[in-house]
């Protein structure tokens, strides 16, 4: 079973600094299984009952967070100047240490996962995992039966990059469609469509390793994914 410092499953609730957390320990006002603790340093299974104030502590080490990402608004932890993703979370968030899991552009909507766990973050972004990524795209120009075959075999971009092959669905519109990749090169569908002859005017993501967005956020909200969507995700990213 694995053993945690306990002002560290404090501080990792999101509630609490790790200084709040200690004082907290320190105090008497933090129960474990019953039993009150008055040194941080102590180390506690994962799964024992942690009370403070009397109150049941949510703990988890690591969170994962599927944003609708706005437009104009940047796939990052800060920016001097503009708007970032960690920015649309409450205050308590913001203890976490969460970072975006890839990128998304910065005029491009949809499916941000936000989260704290590296190693995922890590296995979702290979490009050995092969983990697909679903774009909806609505472009200047028309989509044609060829440029499936031009994006499964892959087209040219930044000068010499040969990309990996990719799906394209062509919905009842000629102008837009889903298309299927598994890499994140800097605009890379943007890149792949003016292969084709089309400009992109609309992108949003809309999966992520068969983690479809959640239809019912709303542009700049968000939601803790469910447990069957965090073992989908670890199952994609190789854990």
């Amino acid at each position: 079973m694995a053993l945690s410092r306990l002002d560290r499953m404090l501080s990792a609730s999101g509630k609490y600094t790790r200084s709040q957390a200690k004082d907290l320990i320190r105090s008497g006002r933090v129960s474990v299984d019953g039993v009150c603790m008055t040194k941080p340093e102590v180390k506690c299974e994962e799964s024992a009952m942690i009370t403070v104030n009397g109150e049941a502590l949510n703990f988890r080490e690591f969170h994962y967070i599927m944003l609708n990402k706005p437009a104009g608004v940047l796939s990052a932890t800060e920016d001097r100047k503009d708007t970032v993703a960690l920015d649309l979370l409450p205050a308590q968030f913001q203890k976490l240490k969460l970072f975006p899991a890839g990128r998304l552009d910065k005029d491009a909507e949809g499916f941000l996962l936000l989260t704290n766990d590296g190693q995922l973050a890590h296995g979702l972004m290979s490009p050995r995992r092969h983990v697909d990524k679903v774009y909806y795209v609505r472009v200047e120009g028309e989509f044609c039966e060829k440029d499936k075959i031009t994006l499964q075999e892959g087209v040219i971009i930044d000068g010499d990059y040969k990309t990996m092959p990719a799906k394209l669905q062509i919905l009842d519109s000629a102008s837009e469609a889903e298309i299927t990749v598994q890499e994140g090169r800097f605009h890379q569908v943007k890149k792949m469509c003016l292969a084709c002859g089309c400009r992109v005017v609309y992108l949003k993501r809309l999966s992520i390793a068969g983690v479809r967005l959640d239809p019912s956020l709303q542009t700049g909200e968000f939601r803790s994914l469910t447990e069957e969507e965090e073992a989908q995700l670890k199952r994609e990213a190789g854990m």
